[in-house]
This record gives structure tokens, sequence and C-alpha cells, in this order.
């Protein structure tokens, strides 16, 4: 199947019921990033996500409520728990590409990026939070990127 996201830092193929009608009870994805590349800051909201690390070497950060975070660092073989609703990115940090894959009990693969939400979130909102001017906000993506570089 053809990339659902392509990017110069990786690929995502993701299959739930609406490419493959079959699947009612669990939406997938198959991530590639490159090295220097970075799955974004992301989560999701329908389910929690399960990962199989198949290729390369990775590390991820899971943030918490109560401004709380973990890192892990995950190679082929290990599997990766996200719950539901928390922030989380995904770097590779080996030179070769990482490979997963992120599953889902859900029928739809759902994910909102933090540059999604800031960006449809009120300007002046977001402004007084995150101290930041109005000239820095119009530079933050207003569509998902998936994958960047670091």
């Amino acid at each position: 199947m053809s990339p659902t996201f392509k990017r110069s830092s990786g690929e995502v193929r993701v299959v739930d019921t609406r490419n493959f009608k079959e699947s009612n009870t669990i939406a997938a994805a198959h991530v590639i990033v490159k090295p220097g590349g970075l799955r974004e800051l992301h989560w999701h909201q329908n389910a929690d996500e399960w990962q199989y690390y198949i290729q390369g070497q990775g590390r991820m950060t899971v943030f918490f409520n109560g401004a709380k975070a973990r890192t892990a660092d995950f190679v082929a073989g290990d599997v990766g728990l996200v719950p539901k609703t928390l922030g989380h990115y995904i770097e590779n940090t080996g030179d070769t590409d990482l490979i997963f894959l992120e599953m889902f009990k859900a029928d739809k693969f759902e994910d909102l990026s933090l540059s999604e939400w800031v960006t449809a979130s009120p300007p002046e909102l977001m402004m007084g939070h995150l101290g930041i001017g109005a000239d820095v906000l119009s530079r933050i993506p207003k569509q998902k990127a998936v994958l960047m570089p670091l």
C-alpha cells in the first residue's frame, strides 16, 4: 500500500475501517522513522496505543498529568504502551531506519498533533499561556507533520 503520510523523515501507512472494512475493532499504523527523524508530539483521543518495535532503536517520551514525563529507549522486539490522551513523541536514536507498529483497539486511527491543537485554539489563549507573540504563533504549522527532522 502507498504511504498515508510521507516525508523526508519517514513514512506511515495507516490501516483502519476507512481502507480495510473488516478492521472494525483494530486500527494500526506501520511507521518508518529515518535516522535523525521524529514522530511528532501527538496524542490519540480514542484509544490506548500499543507499539511493537521491529527494527532500529528509538526513544519515546510520554507526558503524564501533573507536569510529569517518562522517557524510555526501545529496540527491535520491545513493546511500548501509551495510555489514551497522553502526549508523546518518538525519535530515531540510531543510524538505521526505526520501524514499529502502532496498534489501537478502535475502528479508526485518530491522532491530534500539538501543532494542530495550538493553531486551532483561540490565538489570545495560546499566546497568553505559552508566552509567545503573534509572529511565533503564525509560524506554527496548521497541519500535522506526522514525521519531522529533529
